[in-house]
């Protein structure tokens, strides 16, 4: 059975084996996904950030706010349905991975789990 079974993209060891839906290497315990694109994730280093539907988000795209966010400073806060235009991606600080520029608050960073692509 281990024929079919690929070796391990690591330490190319031809021992791996099975265990529910991951392939595992016994010598460096390495698992992965069997037909995954294991070269373009790990090679590119990229992570995925997903908006509060499931859609994938990425550098300049257009999103809207889904629920009402409370800010410091400000009494009104950002409301529900309110437009933020060229968001980037960041590592943030406390799921915050997204840097934009919101009209009439200036500059700040938002999770991407209260917004939606437009």
């Amino acid at each position: 059975m281990s024929d079919s079974l690929p070796p391990c993209p690591q330490c190319s060891c031809e021992y791996t084996y099975e265990m529910n839906a991951l392939v595992v290497c016994p010598e460096c315990a390495h698992e992965w996904v069997p037909g995954g694109s294991e070269e373009s994730g790990a090679a590119a280093g990229e992570r995925v950030i997903k908006d509060a539907v499931g859609n994938v988000l990425n550098d300049g795209d257009t999103v809207t706010v889904v629920k009402a966010l409370k800010v410091k400073g400000s009494v009104s806060g950002i409301k529900a349905g309110t437009k933020v235009r060229n968001i980037r991606l960041v590592d943030g600080v406390d799921g915050h991975d997204i840097d934009c520029r919101v009209e009439g608050f200036g500059a700040m960073q938002l999770k991407s789990s209260v917004v939606k692509k437009a």
